[in-house]
């Protein structure tokens, strides 16, 4: 929810809803918070519902994505069009055999993952003992945190060229003091399933160090693509390093 404070004063032209994903810090509390990402998306239909929202875009990276794809899929009636700045890297069900550019973007995931996913597999398949460690270490928690927010962004590895150090303990005491580190576990050791196919009106910002690049064709066959931007510089959290670009696409999606 932090990473998205920069883009508000750029929206104030339309109603922006910022919801806390169930499991995240700030979020209410549920009885069930073992949620993927796709099963919070009854959560966040059913509080759009109760502001009065009939018909919304999304706009979503990471696990807001899972969260959005869910929406497009279980609510298509109620999504006018969809903001993405990151694609699956799972295979889509029902799919034929992969193109070029998907086995070449499969090779990058993989070989992405084997050096900088051990935190993945960790999360999916020893989320509660991990939690423990987590939880129970604020320096821990602060590595771990931080390793993120410069490894993943536009950084150049330093991680206060973008991320001030205010904000970052911001960051991290928002994880503290609400424990949400073990709860924010559960998207991934409860995999949400990639679609087939998204019939929603599509744009894909994809910024240059986020952490897997996908081909356009592979957009082109999960979505209803209308839009597809390469902004010059951010990375994973550009809705915080580089908003104005990242409002460029949430206006193309408010104008299809």
């Amino acid at each position: 929810m932090l990473r998205y404070e920069r883009v508000l004063p750029l929206l104030t032209d339309v109603h922006v809803v910022v919801p806390a994903l169930p499991g995240y810090p700030f979020a209410a509390p549920l009885q069930d918070r073992d949620l993927s990402g796709a099963g919070m998306a009854e959560h966040v239909a059913a509080a759009m519902a109760e502001l009065g929202y009939e018909r919304y875009v999304v706009s979503a990276g990471d696990i807001g994505r899972m969260t959005a794809l869910g929406l497009a899929t279980e609510y298509r009636e109620r999504v006018s069009a969809l903001h993405v700045t990151d694609l699956p890297l799972a295979p889509r069900p029902g799919a034929g055999p992969p193109s070029d550019e998907e086995l070449e973007h499969r090779t990058s995931a993989s070989g992405w993952l084997m050096s900088n996913g051990a935190y993945l597999l960790a999360q999916r398949t020893r989320p509660h003992t991990l939690a423990v460690a987590l939880g129970d270490s604020p320096s821990g928690l602060a590595a771990w945190i931080v390793e993120k927010l410069r490894d993943w962004s536009d950084s150049g590895g330093d991680v206060e060229s973008v991320f001030a150090r205010e904000d970052v303990l911001t960051w991290i005491t928002a994880y503290w003091v609400t424990g949400a580190i073990g709860t924010s576990f559960a998207p991934y050791a409860r995999l949400s399933p990639t679609p087939e196919r998204v019939d929603v009106p599509t744009v894909v910002s994809q910024f240059p160090h986020d952490l897997v690049r996908a081909p356009r064709p592979l957009a082109e066959q999960l979505f209803d693509l209308r839009v597809w931007q390469e902004p010059e510089a951010g990375g994973h959290f550009a809705a915080w390093e580089v908003p104005e670009a990242f409002v460029t696409g949430v206006r193309a999606a408010l104008d299809l």
